[in-house]
């Protein structure tokens, strides 16, 4: 990506911005807010690329679509982004923002591997058993994968917990492969 840096360097002013006014949890919220916004809206997210659309058009998109919704401090990042004709990096900028933002709370992000979506009652175990183990907090990820076919894995930093039931019939078929293999012995 070629503007990363520069995603990085704005999502940085942006956040010690908003530590200055005590409001990087919802400048957060924004950020993940246009993110998953311009992740699910195709039509967006080209509208905001493309070199053919006057930056006045897509900032009265983005008014249209944030302006009751977002922080002020968001809707400024808007007005410069607009002055510094960088409004294709708004995507990115929302990304690395919340990672950084992420890092600077100590939250850690969580993925757990699931046959089946996750209820709320079972996120919030999952979360209060990272939090007991890491001693750090976690947002979590649910990503739902049929072919583990039960039970989770749970990957936490560099840490990873297998306790699917297809990891469990591989070892079940390992022993038997070596228990079959020691028997020919």
């Amino acid at each position: 990506m070629k503007d990363a840096r520069a995603a990085l360097r704005y999502a940085k002013a942006i956040l010690n911005l908003a530590k200055d006014s005590k409001d990087e949890s919802a400048v957060n919220l924004d950020m993940q807010l246009i993110a998953s916004t311009i992740a699910e809206n195709k039509e967006l997210a080209v509208a905001l690329q493309s070199p053919i659309i006057k930056s006045g058009d897509k900032m009265n998109v983005l008014k249209a679509m944030f302006a009751t919704k977002v922080n002020n401090i968001t809707l400024g990042l808007f007005n410069l982004l607009q002055e510094n004709k960088r409004i294709p990096m708004l995507g990115s900028i929302a990304k690395q923002y919340t990672l950084i933002y992420d890092f600077y709370k100590h939250i850690q992000v969580a993925k757990v591997t699931t046959a089946v979506p996750i209820s709320p009652e079972i996120e919030a175990q999952v979360l209060a058993k990272i939090l007991a183990l890491t001693g750090e907090k976690a947002n979590l990820e649910n990503e739902v994968n049929p072919a583990i076919l039960g039970g989770f894995i749970l990957r936490v930093g560099d840490v990873q917990y297998d306790a699917s039931i297809s990891n469990h019939l591989n070892e079940l078929k390992k022993e038997f492969d070596n228990s079959h293999y020691i028997s020919k012995l």
